[in-house]
């Protein structure tokens, strides 16, 4: 199919309206008119990624991250970033990027985290606008706040974030707290920083999130507020294989779904 013909497809499934205004989102490198074949799913578009889609003759690289973030100046082997926008239009490989349009549209990155949970009945923690879905107006936003299946201790629910998300590791900031039961939480995966004062708002007592700094951290303890920190790349990874199944559902008769072989970006020592 042509590349613009997948971009409405995923525009149907977290439209482009949905970003914040800082972000950049959508088709940012590549030809419209272009025939798509193969796809490489990613997090982020980094030198192993971009090696990886030109290795296998990818058409698209399809990443959750942008990595044309701010404006270049220059096109040209000085830069990093540019250097990979190069290679892509070299090798002829269409890049495109779902970002907080991802992170904040109904059924995706917010509700697949609270899924991963078993939140019950959750609410979008930070509200940016509604989407009529079935003749009815849906909020969308970032993150989601709702109760847990079952309390359980915080000690108990960071183990089961580890277990859900798959994660070699979690930062606690509360840790004063590990035997005190919780059943109000809230998650934004991503960076959480500004969640914060969202949770503490919506009466979580734990939020899930990531790129928590330690003053950000003990200052929401200090408000009792927990926080889990899962790292960046801890919760959002989920993007690679949601949208792998998705176009699988949707194109897998006529399209190739690959899902990037690049490793968890930090180690644990």
């Amino acid at each position: 199919m042509k590349c613009l013909e997948l971009i409405q497809k995923l525009e149907t499934l977290a439209p482009s309206g949905c970003a914040c205004d800082w972000d950049n989102v959508g088709l940012l490198v590549g030809w419209k008119e272009q025939e798509i074949h193969r796809i490489l799913i990613a997090l982020d578009a980094t030198d192993e990624v971009v090696e990886e889609a030109i290795r296998m003759r990818a058409d698209l690289l399809l990443t959750h991250h942008p990595l044309i973030f701010k404006p270049l100046k220059k096109v040209n082997d000085d830069n990093f970033i540019a250097l990979r926008v190069m290679s892509l239009i070299q090798y002829n490989v269409n890049y495109y990027a779902m970002h907080t349009n991802f992170d904040a549209a109904p059924g995706c990155m917010a509700d697949i985290a609270a899924g991963r949970l078993g939140l019950m009945e959750p609410d979008v923690l930070e509200v940016m606008g509604t989407m009529e879905i079935d003749g009815k107006p849906v909020p969308y936003g970032i993150g989601k706040v709702g109760e847990l299946p079952y309390a359980m201790t915080l000690k108990e629910l960071a183990l089961f974030v580890k277990e859900r998300f798959g994660l070699p590791f979690i930062t606690v900031y509360g840790e004063h707290a590990v035997d005190e039961t919780v059943t109000r939480v809230a998650i934004a995966p991503g960076s959480g920083k500004n969640s914060i004062a969202y949770a503490e708002k919506a009466g979580a007592e734990v939020l899930i999130t990531g790129d928590i700094g330690h003053h950000e951290g003990i200052d929401a303890a200090a408000n009792h507020l927990a926080v889990l920190d899962a790292g960046h790349y801890g919760l959002e990874h989920l993007f690679i294989g949601f949208m792998a199944d998705y176009l699988e559902r949707e194109y897998g008769d006529s399209l190739e779904i690959h899902k990037t072989a690049a490793a968890f970006p930090a180690a644990v020592l």
